[in-house]
């Protein structure tokens, strides 16, 4: 196992009606900015229980931020909050609004350059506290210290961490998404799915709980993720859901062993491009990585094939190449699709996503073993392009 550091501080308020305790939660902050995406918290009811719950707060609200929060979007907020002299984010959402809550934070404190250089690596110095009501589990951002903006003016879609951006608390009430289109329940699986392979699907350094805490999630999605699709009102599957993208990504499953997040960055760019949801560009990639890369990766995909999916072939190689077709057939029996060719995006354009994706990465090569360039990444787009059979 290798070295490693663990910190998380974020206070978790997991179950029923703990929109309740927000009053607490707040006692020792007048001025609140309450951020949102769209109308859905107005009509499940959340966007009430929120205002009764912070009746004696002076609340600014700002909605709108997007699916993929966008920069400009989020730097009118940064204005309003320096303005207004807020002095706590509470952002109600998913992971979208959140991870922009996050750059709102910190870039109301940033005063020593564009803001837009916390996205290109410059760490702030510090930020506004965040507080987050979780309604659209997935990302696990609730749970860490990550963010992922875009700028389509520049065709960007950014990350950055900071130890400011960790939330005070998160609220996690299962019972919030009971509500959720199918398509956003889908998302709610796959991209918490996909975390937990970036930090498992590398190779082998000793770490045998990790392993099996993350083979405890992936199966747990595989259990729960149907029931939610097929009962979407049921508050223990929704409960379990909600657990595994927190866990899927606060930091302990990642700690002491390598981290690949090569399908993460491709998938970054088809959103940026292609305006596809980050779970869907993550159900096309990571199918097609897995194959790409089944050398460097086989004695963990063999294990993930006994573990996860009960594989039990007398040939290594089967059970690795078996695992992933597994993978991928747990995707589209979701509902998702797995590949490029399904949203239209033409075969000549590969070279082209090949060639941005390195140049957001400034030239430094992809994957666990840093051996992902550019024509690796095109030759995972033209196998992530084929017909599915």
């Amino acid at each position: 196992m290798n070295n490693f550091e663990l910190y998380n501080p974020v206070k978790i308020i997991f179950g029923k009606d703990s929109i309740g305790s927000l009053p607490s939660l707040l006692q020792n902050h007048e001025k609140i900015l309450f951020a949102f995406g769209g109308g859905s918290i107005k009509e499940n009811g959340i966007y009430d229980q929120i205002k009764t719950a912070l009746i004696h707060k002076d609340v600014y609200e700002f909605s709108g931020i997007e699916a993929n929060p966008e920069y400009d979007t989020l730097m009118k907020a940064v204005e309003l909050c320096r303005k207004c002299k807020i002095d706590f984010i509470l952002a109600v959402g998913g992971g979208s609004v959140i991870d922009g809550c996050k750059f709102i934070a910190n870039a109301v404190k940033f005063k020593k350059s564009d803001p837009w250089n916390i996205l290109m690596g410059e760490q702030s110095d510090n930020a506004l506290p965040l507080g987050c009501v979780l309604t659209l589990p997935a990302t696990g951002s609730e749970m860490n210290p990550f963010s992922v903006i875009s700028r389509r003016s520049m065709q960007q879609k950014k990350d950055f961490s900071s130890v400011h951006s960790y939330p005070v608390f998160s609220i996690l009430d299962p019972s919030v998404t009971f509500s959720l289109p199918e398509r956003q329940v889908i998302n709610g699986i796959i991209d918490p799915f996909v975390h937990v392979t970036e930090q498992y699907l590398t190779y082998k350094v000793n770490s045998p709980l990790q392993d099996r805490q993350s083979e405890a999630i992936l199966n747990t999605l595989i259990e729960e993720g149907p029931k939610a699709l097929n009962n979407p009102k049921d508050y223990d599957v929704r409960a379990n859901l909600m657990w595994c993208a927190s866990n899927a990504l606060n930091g302990v499953i990642g700690k002491g062993v390598p981290q690949d997040w090569a399908t993460h960055q491709i998938g970054h760019m088809l959103t940026a491009l292609y305006n596809l949801d980050h779970a869907q560009t993550l159900a096309i990639i990571l199918p097609a990585l897995l194959k790409h890369e089944f050398e460097f990766k086989k004695e963990k995909l063999v294990s993930y094939g006994k573990r996860v999916f009960n594989l039990d072939y007398s040939s290594d190689n089967k059970i690795a190449s078996s695992a992933i077709d597994k993978t991928e057939k747990f995707f589209r029996s979701l509902g998702a699709k797995t590949r490029l060719s399904e949203y239209k995006i033409s075969k000549k354009d590969l070279p082209d996503i090949a060639k941005k994706v390195m140049e957001v990465s400034k030239g430094n090569k992809l994957g666990e073993n840093k051996r992902i360039g550019e024509d690796e990444i095109l030759g995972i787009l033209e196998i992530a392009w084929t017909a599915y059979d």
